[in-house]
């Protein structure tokens, strides 16, 4: 089987992009793993599949795969990719575009400078939600902001946020000696996340800068991840430590993330750009 695909990234957070406007390719979990094996595909973090609107109140829709296979509610990066894809292909004259993820929907603008920022909604904090059991941890304040949890012989003590996929961030003094690729799967495999969880770790610079890195589920680390911001911002600043706009500095690039607190959406404003474009055989 011979598909298009594209190939973008977003501050280092790459994606294969599949247009699938005119009829979905039909791609399995193997699939996807394919397209995203750095060795014998394409390479990815994350395949984005652009879908045909299911709805009259949205202009498309479009479903996230990890590089194993496994598909996820959101991605922000990705979802800035996906509006530059959508405006490059001719497949809308947009600039403010409504799309249907699998966590909900969300707005995305392309900005004049070539940015584009992207409505994430409001983050979600009720531990059932999340979802976060909060019988395998332990309350750390009342009302709980931090939750300490035992991962085999280490502790971490995270704050627990939804930004349509599930995050726990821990803040680090050190970001670039933190052991995130160690301590990273122990928290996504934690007993607390049913739906496992990506793993962010957070160094404060000051109240309107933080260093960043997130260990994401089904991916590993990643040099970037748009809902990992997001997540992070918004735990500093119920925390006090950040103030409403916050720059995160990734490994990847630059992102800056905006939330007014409660009952606000959260916004993300960062990079989009298209690397190449191709063809490819999938094995079947």
């Amino acid at each position: 089987m011979r598909i298009r695909f594209t190939k973008m990234q977003g501050a280092g957070n790459d994606f294969v992009v599949l247009d699938e406007t005119q009829g979905l390719l039909g791609l399995s979990a193997d699939d996807y793993r394919f397209l995203a094996d750095r060795h014998f595909g394409v390479g990815a973090d994350q395949i984005l599949s652009v879908r045909a609107a299911p709805s009259a109140d949205v202009d498309f829709e479009y479903v996230i795969h990890n590089a194993d296979g496994g598909e996820v509610e959101q991605c922000g990066n990705g979802s800035r990719c996906f509006v530059r894809f959508v405006r490059e292909q001719g497949l809308t004259t947009k600039q403010s575009i409504r799309v249907k993820v699998h966590g909900g929907v969300i707005t995305l603008n392309e900005l004049p400078d070539g940015q584009v920022k992207v409505d994430m909604g409001q983050p979600v904090l009720d531990e059932p939600q999340i979802p976060f059991l909060t019988e395998h941890a332990q309350a750390l304040d009342d009302p709980p902001l931090l939750w300490r949890l035992q991962c085999n012989t280490q502790v971490a003590d995270v704050a627990v946020v939804s930004m349509g996929n599930p995050h726990a961030v821990m803040r680090v003094s050190d970001v670039d000696k933190a052991p995130v690729t160690e301590l990273g799967p122990l928290i996504e495999h934690h007993p607390a996340f049913p739906q496992r969880v990506n793993a962010g770790f957070m160094q404060i610079l000051s109240k309107q800068r933080i260093k960043l890195r997130v260990f994401e589920r089904g991916a590993g680390e990643t040099l970037a991840c748009g809902t990992g911001a997001c997540a992070a911002v918004v735990a500093g600043i119920r925390q006090a430590w950040l103030d409403p706009v916050v720059e995160v500095h990734t490994r990847g690039g630059l992102l800056t993330i905006e939330w007014q607190g409660l009952g606000h959406p959260v916004w993300m404003t960062g990079p989009a750009t298209t690397v190449f474009t191709g063809e490819m055989e999938i094995p079947r």
